[in-house]
């Protein structure tokens, strides 16, 4: 894999998204309010074409975007990368139809995507998840039924087709928790059981939108400024045609999505960094303490320099793992967590390294560095925790091994 190196189209862009971030982005995430989605900053980045972009360039491309962003505005950030969580599996494996109703109002920010995967009993261990889709005979005249249009999705395994001659149907039972954009999104990705007792094989991806009849939702009070809810499903109804992937093959979406954002998480993670890096650096240099300027002293200076040599080496994984899935290498899954794993533990460090050198008045309300230090705590927990990315990281090398490779 060559080393990650920015061309000059590159580097005018990300300049280019830094000060939109700031002049165009900022103002409209202070007028958001915390704990809930901010549309019109959704909006303004659809009319960017940033959202659309998400679909249409690859994992570098994204992974310049999250940088750039965060950089300059976290909030913008988050909120294009959510769009992308959310409708990234109706890009990838999704019907004609469901991707003519959904993307094109994703793209352009008027309509709000959610990825629903976590539960409150299966978190980081995705394929214990226990929302129930259990099987019904289908009626004619109802959801799903004979006469209602769009493109059937793939053909349901042989154990759930045998049931019922029309479209194959389910009612969705349980719970989803912590799932960014609930309950205010205007669609979720919902991954639910399809076959008991069949782990990974038997989980299956479900386009859900927010006015299914038995679908509710309430926020959840959390260190976050965008929402995070939990979803109750009272026998939700769901057909053939809201299928992402196929019948008990909603793993491989989830995992599909999950390989693609886990180096942009990474890339959000680096921007952060990069941020709380710059501020120090400018003010260490012009701080006076114990009779010069704090750069001057070596233990400030080292520290420094520690921070600066542990971002960019977080940044070199984050496009080497970038650049894998863009080329399709075989190393994907590892490359991604660890790209998510060293640059989410390398911007924790960093962001409260700079509060360290700022002191007090980095702890005050408002400051860019107490702004920083809450929002980049939660990035080594969502989409696979730290302590999930090494144990993919150990399973990947180990295959490897016995692989021969």
């Amino acid at each position: 894999m060559p080393a990650f190196s920015l061309d000059p189209p590159q580097t005018a862009w990300c300049a280019e998204l830094r000060t939109l971030a700031a002049e165009r982005l900022r103002p409209l995430a202070e007028k958001g309010e915390p704990g809930h989605v901010n549309r019109p900053l959704v909006a303004e980045l659809g009319q960017l074409g940033l959202i659309e972009r998400l679909f249409t360039s690859g994992a570098v491309d994204l992974c310049l975007m999250r940088e750039s962003l965060a950089y300059a505005c976290t909030e913008a950030e988050t909120a294009l990368a959510l769009q992308g969580l959310g409708a990234h599996p109706v890009h990838a494996y999704g019907t004609p139809a469901q991707r003519e109703r959904w993307l094109l109002r994703v793209a352009e920010g008027s309509a709000v995507a959610a990825f629903a995967l976590s539960e409150p009993g299966a978190g980081s261990d995705a394929a214990a998840l226990e929302l129930r889709a259990e099987r019904e005979a289908s009626r004619p005249g109802e959801l799903g039924g004979p006469g209602e249009s769009g493109e059937p999705g793939e053909s349901p395994a042989a154990p759930l087709a045998a049931e019922s001659d029309g479209p194959a149907r389910w009612r969705l039972t349980g719970e989803k928790c912590w799932i960014s954009n609930a309950p205010e999104a205007d669609f979720y990705t919902v991954f639910a059981r399809t076959t008991p007792g069949a782990g990974a094989r038997g989980v299956t991806a479900f386009l859900v939108p927010a006015d299914r009849p038995g679908l509710t939702g309430a926020g959840l009070d959390m260190l976050s400024p965008h929402p995070i809810g939990a979803l109750t499903f009272d026998a939700v109804p769901v057909t053939a045609e809201d299928m992402l992937g196929g019948a008990d093959r909603g793993f491989r979406v989830a995992m599909g999505t999950l390989n693609l954002f886990r180096p942009s998480v990474g890339a959000f993670a680096v921007g952060m960094a990069r941020a709380a890096l710059d501020a120090t650096l400018a003010h260490t240099a012009q701080r006076e303490a114990f009779g010069g300027k704090l750069k001057d002293l070596q233990t400030v200076a080292h520290q420094v320099a520690e921070m600066a040599l542990r971002t960019e080496a977080a940044r070199l994984m984050v496009y080497a793992a970038a650049t894998a899935y863009d080329e399709g290498a075989p190393d994907v899954p590892k490359r991604a967590a660890m790209a998510k794993l060293l640059a989410t533990e390398t911007a924790q460090y960093v962001v409260d390294k700079a509060v360290q050198l700022h002191g007090a008045r980095a702890l005050r309300s408002g400051h860019l560095l107490e702004h920083l230090y809450r929002e980049v705590r939660a990035p080594r927990v969502y989409e696979g925790a730290s302590e999930v990315q090494r144990g993919i990281i150990a399973k990947e090398l180990y295959a490897n091994m016995e692989a021969g490779q």
